[in-house]
């Protein structure tokens, strides 16, 4: 029972004071003169005073809270995939919240943490965060304190743990002695030139006194490079060319040594983008025309490409007898564009071009090899190509996917996309090509072919090749048969896809990755890995994947569109996932790069101590002196020792009910009253 004292007065304080005041003062008054009676009067007031304050004794039935208490079991990959520390945090935990049920003082809330879906969640070991949501609805005079079963890497351990008010005590999982070497990048830059060298820096660590040098193999997009020698606890510089444009995985790997805690930290990896130069471009015009400018223009506001720009305003034959010296034309430097300078060059673009004893003849094999051996060459023919001055008349010819048969189409037809063209990227999707006719104007002259050698996706009049793109030898060569694209770019009945059509030519002609027929890309989104396949062919047969830690499993890939086939699919492990499609294979990374859950291994106590020594909690190996006692102990004493932990016990409880008692009504208020006031008039009449 809880008895106190209250006081509920009919009228409200101020009201009651203003009355009693005047009569306390006439009764002080009498005192102070000693009139006879005074203090039978003082005691008629203090029995009217009471009678209005109406004093209330209550007695409150309250039932006691209990302390909660938090355990946060650490589920992180650190923990679960070395050794026995999931099995030894599982049975802590089992034992311990058994221990905590015998307590009626405690409530415990057990969170495990360390196993999500998300990225950011698997990158670190986040206790605190745990522990936080755990008690987020506890008032801090109820909370007990926390037990954290913990390897000890622990990755958001607060700046101000004390505000916490409980102990934290730290149950650490893993052996004292654990040896454990690993390497990660100091410096890695993001970007990196295609072709050029990059500089990165790296260091290998042990957790043992060891010195000396370890080979580490460098490894570049799933190629092992060159092995490097390094030294021990050393930064040390790396200097490597990146060899393509877009996404590139450089690994570094150590070999493991006997007795190392784990291997997952002997790799570590940098992502850079490539970043190609400038594209160097060589546009040769023939003569002015109406298309001239549209592919100038178009390359000129490409910035990836550098565009050289000759037109042919006189030919070798109008001979006038003006002198050199009087013509303001640059004379064509033929030598140096086509034997000196050509291989500086990824694209030759031949516009509406034809031999008129500009370049000698023997140019045309040079160009002729300069294809062969990589290099890209885009004919986009006139009327000039079926004529007897055509550049198919020339050495040329060995490089070319198709031969004129002498016929100009002069009709108005649309361009439309072949079977192949639906499929191939540098046409598929294009805007408008979905339609029937395609919604884009019409063309008006078409340059007939035999035997087009090569893929022919886009046709025009009488369903004749109106675009080829073909391979020869290392290079390519593409081959435009009609010189009305400028048709388009000005907008005639209504215009069409232009930009994208003649800059995806010109692009897949220099070997853009993501132009490629036959491609296959995986990228990794959070902890979701995605995989695109890009084929001629109708179907694409099932991915065969391998995750971070050597297992195989194969994925179905569904159609995503003409010449595209995909997959996505959840994943639980951070790391490099390769995969294998036909004759195709590509690397990707899932989860963060480097994640400091796969840094440094080794359990520690070192980490949690300033926790401890904040809250006055502990920390405490769990091998060899297993779990230690708990006692509950008052907010103000200590709450750990060399056997035991302690854990806080509150005083908080809840109201269920109140009995009120009045003091100072009824019969005995009357009677108090009644005797006062005859006391007081029988003492004043005698």
């Amino acid at each position: 029972m809880n008895w106190s004292l209250s006081f509920e007065p009919f009228f409200s304080w101020p009201v009651l004071i203003a009355l009693l005041i005047p009569v306390a003062l006439l009764a002080l008054a009498g005192l102070w003169t000693r009139q006879r009676g005074a203090w039978l009067r003082l005691a008629a007031l203090a029995a009217i005073g009471a009678a209005l304050a109406n004093p209330v004794l209550l007695d409150e039935e309250r039932e006691p809270l209990k302390s909660v208490v938090a355990v946060v079991v650490d589920e992180s990959q650190s923990q679960t995939t070395i050794g026995d520390r999931a099995d030894t945090a599982q049975k802590v935990s089992t034992e311990l919240e058994a221990r905590l049920a015998r307590f009626k003082d405690f409530e415990t809330r057990v969170v495990k943490t360390g196993r999500a879906s998300s990225a950011a969640e698997n990158a670190q070991t986040r206790l605190f965060d745990a522990l936080d949501g755990a008690l987020r609805d506890v008032p801090p005079s109820r909370v007990a304190g926390a037990v954290l079963i913990t390897d000890g890497q622990v990755h958001d351990i607060p700046e101000n743990p004390a505000a916490l008010g409980a102990p934290i005590h730290s149950l650490v999982t893993g052996q004292p002695d654990e040896q454990d070497r690993r390497i990660r990048f100091e410096r890695a830059p993001r970007f990196g030139i295609v072709g050029k060298p990059l500089e990165m820096t790296y260091r290998v660590l042990s957790t043992s006194n060891e010195t000396g040098t370890v080979d580490v193999r460098v490894i570049i997009n799933g190629e092992e490079k060159f092995i490097e020698e390094a030294r021990i606890g050393r930064e040390t510089a790396l200097e490597i060319d990146i060899p393509g444009a877009g996404r590139n995985i450089v690994e570094l790997a150590i070999d493991p040594v006997p007795g190392e805690l784990t291997d997952v930290n002997n790799r570590t990896i940098a992502l850079v983008d490539g970043i190609r130069e400038n594209l160097r471009v060589l546009l040769v015009s023939g003569e002015p025309h109406s298309g001239e400018r549209t592919w100038r223009n178009l390359l000129k506001s490409d910035a990836s490409v550098d565009l050289v720009h000759f037109t042919i305003l006189r030919p070798p034959e109008k001979q006038d007898g003006t002198p050199i010296n009087e013509l303001s034309l640059i004379a064509f430097p033929t030598r140096e564009l086509f034997v000196e300078k050509i291989d500086d060059f990824d694209l030759i673009i031949f516009d509406r071009y034809q031999h008129r004893d500009v370049l000698p003849i023997l140019y045309y094999d040079y160009i002729a090899e300069y294809v062969e051996n990589g290099g890209a060459l885009l004919i986009a023919a006139g009327p000039e190509f079926a004529g007897n001055q055509s550049i198919a008349r020339t050495p040329l010819i060995s490089a070319l996917p198709a031969l004129p048969n002498g016929q100009v189409i002069e009709q108005g037809f649309y361009p439309r996309l072949t079977e192949t063209g639906e499929r191939h990227p540098v046409t598929r999707g294009l805007e408008g090509s979905a339609s029937e006719p395609p919604h884009w104007s019409r063309w008006f002259r078409l340059i007939g072919i035999d035997r087009p050698d090569g893929e022919v996706v886009m046709q025009g009049a009488n369903d004749q090749p109106l675009l080829i793109l073909n391979r020869k030898g290392e290079g390519r060569v593409g081959m435009f048969l009609s010189d009305q694209g400028w048709l388009w770019a000005r907008g005639f009945e209504g215009g069409g896809p232009h930009v994208a059509l003649y800059r995806r030519i010109a692009h897949w002609l220099m070997k853009e990755p993501e132009l490629e027929e036959e491609r296959l890309s995986a990228t990794g989104r959070g902890m979701r890995l995605e995989i695109t396949r890009q084929t001629m062919a109708d179907e694409a047969p099932p991915a065969e994947i391998t995750t971070p830690s050597g297992k195989t499993f194969a994925a179905q890939l569904g159609a995503a569109g003409p010449g595209r086939f995909s997959a996505g699919m959840e994943t639980d492990e951070i790391g490099i996932y390769r995969i294998a499609n036909g004759d195709l294979s590509t690397l990707a990374h899932v989860g963060p790069v480097n994640a400091p859950e796969f840094g440094d291994m080794v359990s520690t106590e070192e980490k949690l101590a300033p926790v401890a020594s904040a809250t006055g909690g502990s920390v405490r190996r769990l091998a060899g002196g297993g779990l230690p006692n708990i006692v509950p102990v008052r907010r103000t004493g200590a709450a750990s020792g060399n056997d035991w932990i302690g854990l806080r016990t509150t005083n908080d409880s809840v109201l269920k009910s109140v009995r009120r008692v009045p003091v100072f009504t009824g019969l005995l208020a009357l009677g108090l009253m009644l005797f006062a006031f005859g006391a007081m008039w029988y003492r004043e009449g005698r």
